[in-house]
C-alpha cells in the first residue's frame, strides 16, 4: 500500500490509487480526486453522483454499479459518460473515495 496526500491529509492507497479506508474521505478531497482524473470542475450533478456512491457503498459494502448509479440517481447513463468521461463507474469511485467496482477494468 502507498500513502498520498491529497488535500492536506495523509491517505492509504492500493496500487491503482484508491483509497484503502473509504472513512478517511473528506467533500474536501472531491475536488483534487476529481481533477487527477481529468474532471476539472465538480458540478451539482456531479455530487448527486458522488453522494449517492458514498451512501450506497455505507449501505450495501460495495461501490453501485453504472446502472444502478443511473437508475437510482436519475441521471442518464449517458450523462454519468459526459460527467465521468470515459470510465465513469471507475471514475465516479474514485472521486467519491468509494473502491472500485467489481467488474472495472
Amino acid at each position: 500500500m502507498a500513502t498520498e496526500t491529497i488535500a492536506g491529509t495523509e491517505v492509504q492507497v492500493d496500487e491503482e490509487g484508491f483509497f484503502v479506508d473509504p472513512n478517511v474521505w473528506t467533500e474536501d478531497m472531491a475536488g483534487e480526486l476529481a481533477s487527477q482524473v481529468g474532471v476539472d470542475e465538480l458540478t451539482e450533478d456531479h455530487w448527486t453522483v458522488i453522494k449517492f456512491c458514498r451512501t450506497d457503498f455505507d449501505a450495501k459494502g460495495e461501490s453501485p454499479t453504472l446502472r444502478r448509479v443511473s437508475t437510482e440517481t436519475g441521471v442518464p447513463t449517458k450523462q454519468l459518460f459526459a460527467l465521468f468521461p470515459k470510465k465513469p463507474a471507475k471514475k465516479m469511485s474514485y472521486v467519491s473515495g468509494v473502491p472500485k467496482p467489481k467488474g472495472c477494468v
